[in-house]
Protein backbone atom coordinates (compact mmCIF):
# COMPACT_ATOMS: atom_id res chain seq x y z
CA UNK A 1 0.00 0.00 0.00
CA UNK A 2 1.30 3.90 -0.83
CA UNK A 3 2.58 5.73 2.09
CA UNK A 4 0.07 8.36 2.45
CA UNK A 5 1.59 12.11 1.72
CA UNK A 6 2.33 14.28 4.57
CA UNK A 7 0.16 17.90 5.04
CA UNK A 8 2.51 20.14 6.84
CA UNK A 9 0.50 23.03 8.61
CA UNK A 10 1.45 25.97 10.92
CA UNK A 11 -1.53 25.96 13.71
CA UNK A 12 -3.15 28.86 11.65
CA UNK A 13 -3.19 26.03 8.82
CA UNK A 14 -4.41 23.48 10.73
CA UNK A 15 -7.43 25.90 12.31
CA UNK A 16 -8.34 27.04 8.98
CA UNK A 17 -8.40 23.29 7.25
CA UNK A 18 -10.80 23.18 11.08
CA UNK A 19 -13.05 26.12 9.73
CA UNK A 20 -13.53 24.70 6.27
CA UNK A 21 -14.57 21.43 7.60
CA UNK A 22 -17.20 22.84 10.38
CA UNK A 23 -18.43 24.73 7.02
CA UNK A 24 -18.69 21.99 4.52
CA UNK A 25 -20.43 19.85 7.33
CA UNK A 26 -22.74 22.60 7.48
CA UNK A 27 -23.24 22.42 4.08
CA UNK A 28 -23.79 19.37 3.26
CA UNK A 29 -26.98 19.13 5.86
CA UNK A 30 -28.16 22.24 4.34
CA UNK A 31 -27.86 20.56 1.24
CA UNK A 32 -29.52 16.98 2.42
CA UNK A 33 -32.15 19.02 3.70
CA UNK A 34 -32.59 20.49 -0.29
CA UNK A 35 -32.06 16.82 -1.56
CA UNK A 36 -35.11 16.00 0.87
CA UNK A 37 -37.49 18.95 -0.44
CA UNK A 38 -36.63 18.65 -4.08
CA UNK A 39 -37.15 14.26 -3.65
CA UNK A 40 -40.79 15.44 -2.25
CA UNK A 41 -41.20 17.52 -5.02
CA UNK A 42 -42.15 14.03 -7.41
CA UNK A 43 -41.45 13.01 -10.99
CA UNK A 44 -37.15 13.18 -10.23
CA UNK A 45 -36.54 13.02 -13.88
CA UNK A 46 -37.02 16.38 -14.81
CA UNK A 47 -36.37 18.01 -11.76
CA UNK A 48 -33.94 20.63 -11.88
CA UNK A 49 -33.85 20.95 -7.97
CA UNK A 50 -33.00 17.98 -7.47
CA UNK A 51 -30.43 17.76 -10.24
CA UNK A 52 -28.83 20.78 -8.58
CA UNK A 53 -29.36 19.45 -4.98
CA UNK A 54 -27.41 15.87 -6.25
CA UNK A 55 -24.45 17.70 -7.94
CA UNK A 56 -23.79 20.14 -4.87
CA UNK A 57 -23.70 16.79 -2.64
CA UNK A 58 -21.03 15.08 -5.16
CA UNK A 59 -18.97 19.00 -4.48
CA UNK A 60 -19.53 18.88 -0.92
CA UNK A 61 -18.17 15.64 -0.67
CA UNK A 62 -15.37 15.43 -2.64
CA UNK A 63 -14.41 18.59 -0.76
CA UNK A 64 -14.69 17.04 2.25
CA UNK A 65 -13.11 14.14 1.89
CA UNK A 66 -9.79 16.54 0.72
CA UNK A 67 -10.03 18.34 3.82
CA UNK A 68 -10.62 15.00 6.22
CA UNK A 69 -7.39 13.53 3.60
CA UNK A 70 -5.58 16.48 5.24
CA UNK A 71 -6.74 16.68 9.02
CA UNK A 72 -5.96 13.15 8.98
CA UNK A 73 -2.66 13.28 7.52
CA UNK A 74 -1.18 16.66 8.68
CA UNK A 75 2.35 17.27 10.54
CA UNK A 76 2.00 20.46 12.60
CA UNK A 77 5.38 23.10 11.95
CA UNK A 78 6.61 23.32 15.18
CA UNK A 79 8.96 26.72 15.90
CA UNK A 80 12.52 26.67 16.81
CA UNK A 81 15.73 25.66 15.43
CA UNK A 82 15.64 21.70 16.71
CA UNK A 83 12.68 21.05 13.97
CA UNK A 84 13.65 18.58 11.38
CA UNK A 85 11.13 20.62 8.82
CA UNK A 86 14.04 22.51 8.20
CA UNK A 87 12.71 26.70 7.73
CA UNK A 88 8.99 25.59 6.93
CA UNK A 89 6.41 27.97 8.96
CA UNK A 90 9.58 30.57 8.91
CA UNK A 91 9.37 34.13 7.28
CA UNK A 92 12.47 34.03 5.14
CA UNK A 93 13.83 37.16 3.41
CA UNK A 94 15.85 36.95 0.60
CA UNK A 95 17.20 39.67 -1.97
CA UNK A 96 17.13 38.37 -5.98
CA UNK A 97 20.79 38.92 -6.90
CA UNK A 98 20.23 38.81 -10.52
CA UNK A 99 18.57 42.03 -11.01
CA UNK A 100 20.07 45.29 -11.08
CA UNK A 101 17.47 47.22 -8.73
CA UNK A 102 16.50 43.76 -6.32
CA UNK A 103 14.15 44.36 -3.48
CA UNK A 104 14.44 42.17 -0.88
CA UNK A 105 11.50 40.08 -0.25
CA UNK A 106 10.42 38.40 2.61
CA UNK A 107 7.95 34.91 2.70
CA UNK A 108 6.22 32.84 4.48
CA UNK A 109 7.95 28.91 3.60
CA UNK A 110 4.58 26.19 3.87
CA UNK A 111 3.30 23.49 3.15
CA UNK A 112 1.33 23.38 -0.16
CA UNK A 113 -2.04 22.89 1.12
CA UNK A 114 -1.37 26.55 2.97
CA UNK A 115 0.73 27.97 -0.27
CA UNK A 116 -0.88 31.42 -1.43
CA UNK A 117 1.55 33.78 -3.12
CA UNK A 118 -0.71 36.76 -3.07
CA UNK A 119 -0.06 36.36 0.45
CA UNK A 120 3.18 35.94 0.59
CA UNK A 121 2.98 32.38 1.36
CA UNK A 122 5.17 30.20 -0.85
CA UNK A 123 5.04 26.22 -0.73
CA UNK A 124 7.92 23.93 0.01
CA UNK A 125 7.53 22.21 -3.18
CA UNK A 126 7.97 25.35 -5.13
CA UNK A 127 10.99 26.23 -7.22
CA UNK A 128 12.11 28.93 -4.45
CA UNK A 129 10.74 26.59 -1.47
CA UNK A 130 12.83 23.94 -2.04
CA UNK A 131 15.89 25.86 -2.30
CA UNK A 132 15.54 27.90 0.78
CA UNK A 133 14.02 25.38 2.88
CA UNK A 134 17.33 24.75 4.67
CA UNK A 135 19.21 27.26 3.64
CA UNK A 136 20.72 29.72 6.14
CA UNK A 137 21.11 33.38 6.74
CA UNK A 138 24.05 34.20 4.18
CA UNK A 139 23.82 31.45 2.20
CA UNK A 140 23.45 32.17 -1.95
CA UNK A 141 21.28 29.66 -3.70
CA UNK A 142 20.25 28.87 -7.16
CA UNK A 143 16.68 28.54 -8.17
CA UNK A 144 16.08 26.51 -10.90
CA UNK A 145 12.48 27.33 -11.97
CA UNK A 146 10.28 24.80 -13.46
CA UNK A 147 10.40 26.48 -17.35
CA UNK A 148 14.19 26.26 -16.96
CA UNK A 149 15.23 29.81 -16.29
CA UNK A 150 17.47 30.06 -13.42
CA UNK A 151 18.18 33.20 -10.88
CA UNK A 152 20.14 33.49 -7.51
CA UNK A 153 18.87 34.83 -4.09
CA UNK A 154 20.82 35.60 -0.93
CA UNK A 155 19.37 34.44 2.32
CA UNK A 156 18.93 38.12 4.24
CA UNK A 157 16.80 37.07 7.28
CA UNK A 158 14.72 34.27 8.87
CA UNK A 159 12.68 34.73 11.52
CA UNK A 160 10.09 32.32 13.46
CA UNK A 161 6.74 32.31 12.95
CA UNK A 162 6.07 32.95 16.64
CA UNK A 163 8.68 36.02 16.11
CA UNK A 164 8.36 38.05 13.72
CA UNK A 165 9.02 40.76 14.43
CA UNK A 166 11.88 39.65 16.69
CA UNK A 167 15.82 38.59 16.15
CA UNK A 168 17.17 37.01 12.74
CA UNK A 169 17.98 33.48 13.17
CA UNK A 170 21.67 33.37 13.54
CA UNK A 171 24.14 32.07 10.96
CA UNK A 172 25.93 28.80 11.45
Amino acid sequence: MAQQKKFYLTKEGYEEQLKKYKELKEAERKNIIALQEARSQGDLSENADYDAARNNQAIIAAALKEVENILNNYEEITEGEESNLGNLGKYITVKFLNEDDAEEETYQLVGTVQANPLEQKISDESPLGKVILHAKVGDKVLVNTEDGDKFEVKIIKIVDENNKKGKQTKKK
